[in-house]
């Protein structure tokens, strides 16, 4: 069976440097924020050119507290693309702020800035693009909107560690931006994690202040925090890990370039688009097909795991009942088609290959 993505061959690849990591922290004895979060964080800013990286618990934490950070709240709009994971909704009505969905862009699957300053009113206070898939959005027309209108910009940037927008960083493009390192994300954990990346001191101070309790003197506590850092264990481990991104990014470049030219006479399938200012890092593979479930059954069939990032649109959750009743049509024929294909950085070329041969012989 070709595994969808080999977990385990991360850490395989790693053993030595990994059980090193870990032997370090146990014996410090120091568990929570300590040096190893320092370090990490200085090193994730450094490598995404930005002043201020911030360890949090997770990439849901990192969008929300950014958000608290900016005193965004009840009555406030945010915008967010109708196309994406859930959380990048979920923060936003964590705060008490209401999501207010911009349709994609068909080719890339972003969101259409074109389309974002319809839906701008004197109550919005940010605009969230999300780097889906790990291509960065067009971002100087979001950032000319946000300039004319006086918002912030909040990267969603949990699927594009080490993207690239016209050579620059995702995660040093906006205002704020929040990563997170789930195991399966290109940058991934051994469990839960995330980061805030900035340039604005203010805010990075706020987010450490705001993800312990509200405190920066233990037992004195200066605001109604939460609880949300990011501990010595996985900041070891991503420090361990980020040495080797570029590579692994690369790795997953080659295996897109190959699927991109095999792939590339099939009429049945829609392939990934690529501009001409983006250099992504291929988080995830995703095609569209019309008859997207019989094609994965397909290669179940033929031991080839798929996912389908995602199934449902936010504005379609049960979550979001009151939305339920709106219609996104961009957004709702891409989570009909999308179909993800393997592209982890273990993958062979002869299951790549494998793939490649199986979806020919279907269509």
């Amino acid at each position: 069976m070709i595994e969808f993505l080999n977990l385990k061959m991360t850490y395989d690849e790693l053993e030595s440097e990994m059980d090193e990591a870990y032997k370090l922290v146990m014996k410090s004895g120091h568990y929570i924020m300590g040096s190893e979060l320092e370090n990490f964080e200085s090193e994730f800013a450094s490598y995404c050119d930005t002043q201020y990286a911030v360890g949090v618990a997770n990439g849901l934490d990192a969008l929300l507290l950014i958000l608290k950070a900016y005193n965004i709240g009840s009555g406030d709009e945010v915008i967010v693309p109708s196309n994406t994971y859930i959380a990048t909704w979920l923060a936003v009505s964590y705060v008490g702020a209401t999501p207010i969905p911009v349709e994609p862009d068909i080719r890339t699957y972003n969101i259409d800035p074109t389309k974002i300053e319809a839906s701008i009113t004197p109550r919005t206070k940010a605009i969230m693009p999300v780097h889906l898939y790990g291509q960065t959005c067009d971002m100087d027309l979001i950032l000319a909107i946000a300039k004319k209108h006086n918002l912030k910009v909040i990267e969603d940037s949990a699927q594009a560690h080490g993207a690239t927008y016209k050579g620059k960083k995702a995660g040093s493009l906006g205002d704020a931006s929040g990563f997170s390192f789930y195991p399966g994300k290109n940058l991934g954990a051994f469990g839960d994690g995330g980061a805030v990346t900035t340039n604005d001191k203010t805010i990075a101070d706020r987010i450490r202040v705001l993800r312990n309790y509200g405190s920066q003197k233990k037992y004195f506590n200066e605001v109604k925090g939460v609880n949300s850092r990011l501990d010595e264990l996985q900041a070891a481990f991503l420090r361990v890990k980020l040495k080797k991104l570029d590579e692994w990014n690369l790795r997953r470049k080659t295996l897109a370039e190959i699927y991109l030219k095999e792939l590339s006479t099939q009429e049945d399938i829609t392939l990934p688009y690529v501009p001409i200012w983006a250099d992504p890092v291929w988080h995830l593979f995703v095609i569209r097909h019309k008859e997207r479930n019989n094609l994965q059954q397909y290669l179940i069939d033929n031991d080839i795991g798929t996912i389908i990032h995602y199934p449902i649109p936010p504005h379609k959750q049960p979550a979001y009942s009151e939305m339920n009743n709106l219609s996104y049509p961009i957004s709702e024929k891409i989570h009909h088609e999308v179909l993800s294909l393997p592209i982890g950085p273990h993958l062979s070329k002869s299951a790549l290959m494998k793939i490649i041969d199986e979806i020919k012989a279907k269509s």
